[in-house]
């Protein structure tokens, strides 16, 4: 495995990932989405990867859910206080929040709800990575640290599927799909 001369091992870098969708579940504002996507590959200056068990051992303990990675505004959700929920699964990291009724989480949720807001992003330390020889390919296969995910207007990863959609276009979905079914039936008989 050849490094990059100036390794990154152990900074703390952000990245960006779309696929955010809200559910309005009785009044509760609950978004869902994927905050990092396994073996997608994104280019800006150069193209990284997060390889597909890069969170095998990583520390997701205290994981905030923030807008753009600020400060500035109050914490959306935290997995401490269990209102923010990570998974990881085949595709990659997905959050699952619930979000608290403020000010700007109703804003963001609005925002997200009218696709203003689809995408997220991540802030990590890396504990291994791999460069090509010119310097212009990295793999990252180890996280050691995920500080936050957040909801951003840019992401860094832009291959993946983003939509918003509330609990009421998913019932419509859902009855959409039932009638289709029920159609094909009929044109079978």
């Amino acid at each position: 495995m050849k490094e990059k001369s100036k390794s990154s091992i152990g900074r703390k870098e952000i990245r960006n990932v779309e696929g955010l969708k809200t559910i309005e579940e009785d009044k509760k504002m609950i978004i869902e989405g994927y905050a990092i996507v396994f073996d997608k590959p994104a280019t800006h200056t150069f193209t990284e990867v997060i390889a597909r068990g890069a969170l095998d051992n990583c520390d997701l303990n205290d994981v905030c859910l923030k807008y753009n990675h600020s400060d500035e505004y109050v914490v959306m959700a935290r997995t401490r206080n269990q209102s923010l929920k990570l998974e990881v699964d085949d595709i990659g990291l997905k959050i699952t929040a619930d979000l608290i009724d403020t000010q700007s989480n109703r804003d963001i949720y609005n925002s997200i709800q009218a696709g203003l807001l689809d995408k997220m992003s991540f802030a990590f330390t890396v504990d291994k990575e791999e460069w090509n020889a010119d310097g212009t390919e990295r793999t990252i296969y180890g996280i050691d640290k995920l500080f936050d995910v957040s909801v951003v207007t840019e992401p860094f990863y832009d291959d993946t599927s983003v939509y918003a959609r509330s609990k009421e276009i998913y019932r419509k979905k859902q009855l959409d799909l039932q009638k289709k079914k029920l159609n094909m039936i009929l044109e079978i008989i």
